[in-house]
């Protein structure tokens, strides 16, 4: 991956709520900053809670959005909102865990009209978009097999990866069937066909994951998809 040519600062948004005891939140800084060294891209990144997101101004001064782990959210709307921000404004998105969740729940209220779009581990009433998977992924490690020529497979160089996990909800079996023909694109599955992954191919850069990829920088290896995230926002 060539350097890009703006060298500017960017400012990334770290959207969710900050627990140092959350593995994926210690791990974030140290995949951004290897990241950064890697472009040679100065990064400056910062931990915006949603219960401080109130309005689109409060998102306005960053260049890209990460709506990072550790759901439920203190206030889940301001998790919408920056996505929705994000979708909208053609701003360099990426989620994990949580942020994926919350990601597709966006989608299926503000895209396909499903104003019901819920999740099951926070709603009693509505659609669950969002359903317990049938087995839990708390700290389990999973293959994937990736979509080809899309945003996560070129990050990766390669079809399949393997990428560890903290959750127990995923996209509903209802919900995977009404996404078939949506530009909300199924970009990566587990083994037994389970979605993992997907991006918006009508964005420049929009990707989830419900795996946290982030984690590999505690082991010190690098976060591919973290770099393409950054690459995308510094162009």
């Amino acid at each position: 991956m060539e350097n890009p040519a703006v060298k500017n600062t960017l400012r990334i948004a770290l959207v969710g709520d900050y627990n140092p005891d959350v593995t994926a939140h210690q791990a974030i800084p140290l995949a951004i900053d290897d990241a950064s060294a890697v472009l040679d891209i100065p990064v400056d990144y910062h931990w915006l809670a949603t219960s401080d997101i109130h309005s689109i101004d409060d998102l306005t001064d960053f260049d890209a959005i990460w709506v990072v782990p550790a759901s439920p959210y203190k206030n889940s709307e301001g998790a919408f909102l920056a996505i929705r921000y994000a979708r909208e404004n053609s701003l360099p998105f990426l989620g994990t865990c949580g942020g994926f969740q919350h990601a597709v729940i966006e989608y299926a209220r503000n895209v396909m009209g499903w104003d019901d779009a819920a999740h099951a581990e926070t709603d009693s009433e509505g659609r669950m978009v969002i359903a317990p998977l049938s087995c839990s992924l708390v700290e389990k490690t999973d293959t994937v097999e990736l979509r080809a020529n899309t945003l996560i497979a070129r990050a990766y160089g390669r079809d399949e990866i393997t990428e560890g996990y903290h959750c127990n909800y995923g996209i509903s079996a209802e919900f995977a069937a009404a996404l078939q023909d949506q530009p909300l694109r199924v970009t990566g599955w587990d083994e037994e066909g389970e979605i993992r992954a997907v991006e918006l191919v009508t964005h420049p850069f929009f990707v989830a994951t419900l795996f946290q990829h982030e984690r590999n920088a505690l082991e010190g290896r690098p976060a591919p998809l973290v770099q393409a995230f950054l690459y995308a926002a510094a162009n």
